[in-house]
């Protein structure tokens, strides 16, 4: 984790190193989570859990191509999970990342400010996580690229993938003053469950995707 941590806290370096060689501007923001672990369990049915609430935070670095575009790359500390939509089995995943999003950002001049139009794909590295079970202690999550069946089946903590990437979509308004305002949409094409080897017959290979939507605010610097 410290290493994660670390490597996050290099590449927040890095953006910050380029801005100031570049004249790019760099963008605080922060905002609020709405997320949700979508898939398929072993037999193959849908298994969507519910909305959970999160937050995150970090910085941006707006780097100019051309007249009204920009490349947009970043570095956030982002919590995300779900809910189990079973009531008597009332489950909470918690999941916290450290993010680096790479946007391709189109900002057109709208009254005094700029409209915000943006798109790319991003790559996380899972840094925590836990379980809450209603009425029980918290239950750490362990990250595994590969486990057995198994092991698989009895291990008492949730095991899944450290790896997430994806898709980011955003839209919004900057001000004049460079107070923004963001509306985020995130769709997960990492499978978060490790490849699970020596299935019983009959058994598929379970899938879940982080997905999701957020509100920033940022400051343009």
């Amino acid at each position: 984790m410290k290493k994660t941590i670390l490597t996050g806290l290099f590449a927040a370096g890095i953006l910050f190193t380029a801005s100031a060689q570049t004249g790019a501007r760099v963008i605080g923001r922060a905002g609020v989570n709405f997320t949700n672990i979508t898939g398929k369990d072993f037999e193959g049915d849908k298994d969507n859990g519910k909305l959970k609430t999160g937050f995150h935070i970090g910085a941006d670095v707006e780097i100019p191509l051309a007249d009204e575009f920009f490349i947009q790359p970043g570095v956030l500390f982002s919590t995300k999970g779900a809910k189990s939509d079973d009531s008597e089995d009332a489950t909470t995943i918690n999941l916290s990342y450290v993010e680096i999003p790479v946007s391709f950002m189109y900002k057109p001049v709208l009254g005094n400010g700029r409209l915000i139009l943006g798109a790319g794909p991003y790559a996380g590295v899972a840094v925590g996580g836990k379980v809450k079970f209603d009425g029980d202690a918290d239950s750490d999550i362990e990250f595994e690229n590969k486990v057995s069946a198994e092991d698989y089946a009895n291990s008492d903590n949730l095991i899944l993938r450290r790896l997430d990437f994806g898709a980011n979509i955003m839209a919004g308004y900057e001000m004049a003053s460079g107070l923004s305002f963001q509306l985020n949409s995130q769709f997960g094409l990492a499978n978060l469950h490790p490849d699970i080897t020596g299935l019983p017959s009959g058994f598929k290979q379970p899938k879940a995707n982080n997905t999701g939507f957020g509100v920033s605010v940022g400051y343009r610097f």
